[in-house]
């Protein structure tokens, strides 16, 4: 929920999977929570021995019924352009396996430098950190969380299931409601420490 909105085909995927195994999956209350490991939500609806196949289940339901309905989020292209003018990498770091997410951007025709599926918090920060970023962006509290541990400045997004207030108690460099703030974000991420430079 971050660059792209994929409430209304992960909604589709949990009715799809309900009408599979017979377990009712509230889709709404599903997608209202996005952003923690795919387990974390089965759990809420599947008995621990049987999270796995619902897991399975759901990954090989996801390429049929969640990736057409997806929607770029405002502000998402005019972000990625301007990590692009300003000579930067495109990396997307997400909960999901990075398959399906390469799926979504493939789809909409969003070019990207790297994809790193299946991390979460403080795996995010190893990442971060991995790659050398300079910027991040998310939309949840462990978001904010793995900037700080990587020592990356973050902008939080409420286009998620988290609050300002929380984005900004999580340790947010700065809160938005959506990718429109994030050009200038980048600018005062980019123009610390440069000669002449005000901040």
């Amino acid at each position: 929920m971050t660059l792209l909105d994929t409430r209304p085909g992960i909604a589709a995927t949990y009715r799809a999977l309900t009408a599979r195994t017979g377990v009712h999956v509230d889709a709404d209350l599903a997608v209202s929570r996005l952003g923690p490991p795919l387990r974390t939500e089965m759990s809420e609806w599947f008995p621990a021995e049987a999270v796995e196949e619902a897991v399975r289940i759901y990954r090989s339901l996801y390429p049929s019924y969640a990736i057409a309905p997806s929607l770029v989020l405002p502000g998402a292209l005019a972000a990625l352009a301007a990590v692009r003018s300003s000579g930067g990498r495109i990396v997307v770091i997400t909960s999901k396996l990075g398959r399906l997410a390469s799926l979504h951007l493939a789809h909409l025709d969003i070019p990207v430098d790297e994809v790193h599926g299946d991390v979460f918090a403080a795996e995010k920060a190893s990442v971060l950190r991995s790659v050398g970023a300079t910027a991040y962006v998310g939309d949840h509290v462990a978001d904010m969380q793995a900037g700080v541990l990587a020592g990356v400045p973050v902008l939080g997004v409420t286009t998620g299931p988290c609050s300002a207030a929380d984005l900004q108690a999580a340790g947010a460099s700065a809160v938005s409601a959506d990718l429109h703030a994030f050009p200038a974000f980048l600018r005062g991420v980019i123009s610390v420490g440069r000669p002449g430079s005000d901040d």
